[in-house]
């Protein structure tokens, strides 16, 4: 059954969420704050891992060297450029603002921040754009069902110390990854490897910004970047 994984997936999110809800306040404040910024430090590790294994290579002298730095540098640049006019972060948060008035959340002042800190962390990136390919075109669910065991454990480390909107980030996730789904049904047999490369190696530069700010409390609109992940595809065959 056509995307199955990311079903699987918001599933294991709500499970997270619900079981940072119902524990989270038995953990004091300085516990909570240990657990979001061990969720920063993994996925600021997730995602440096990511992007190097794309950049890194190996020479037949046994040299490492770097590859695609220019086409991270121009998806970067100019997907921030087009998301900082469309203010796609500013937007995410209005959505959440939104859910926050529709789910009688209007009193928690943590209800915008948890939305848009767990959407971001759980739908940025490769994992939530390969898997649901994978699920698309060959009815793997594997990459998501392992998205979504970290998911699980991201967010219900995020709802214990950012509150209900944490488990609002299923609602993203669900329309992201099913969108995801649909377009590789339709495109991803023309999709060739250096694009999945291209988007892996840029998309794992957004996680580890989500990274960045879960640990050092930074704003980097990272929401902003993610037409950087449709120039990382146009510029895929740029290897300096």
């Amino acid at each position: 059954m056509t995307g199955l994984g990311t079903v699987i997936n918001s599933c294991m999110v709500i499970v997270g969420g619900i079981l940072g809800l119902l524990f989270g306040h038995f953990l004091s404040e300085r516990i909570r704050s240990t657990m979001t910024a061990a969720c920063g430090l993994s996925t600021m590790f997730i995602g440096a891992g990511g992007t190097l294994s794309k950049m890194l290579t190996l020479s037949g002298d046994g040299q490492f060297g770097t590859a695609g730095t220019m086409t991270i540098v121009l998806s970067m640049v100019l997907g921030g450029l087009i998301g900082e006019l469309i203010n796609i972060e500013h937007r995410t948060e209005q959505f959440g603002s939104w859910l926050k008035i529709r789910s009688h959340n209007e009193k928690d002042p943590r209800f915008i921040d948890g939305f848009v800190t767990s959407s971001l962390t759980i739908c940025i990136g490769a994992m939530a754009i390969i898997g649901p390919m994978n699920d698309a075109l060959y009815h793997d669910y594997s990459l998501l069902i392992t998205k979504g065991i970290l998911d699980l454990i991201i967010v219900m480390a995020l709802s214990a110390s950012l509150g209900k909107g944490a488990v609002f980030s299923v609602i993203p996730l669900a329309l992201w990854q099913g969108l995801m789904t649909l377009i590789a049904a339709l495109i991803g047999p023309f999709l060739q490897p250096a694009a999945l490369s291209a988007i892996s190696m840029v998309g794992n530069i957004l996680i580890f910004c989500v990274g960045l700010n879960l640990t050092f409390n930074t704003h980097l609109r990272v929401a902003n970047y993610l037409p950087s992940l449709i120039f990382a595809v146009l510029f895929c065959g740029i290897t300096l």
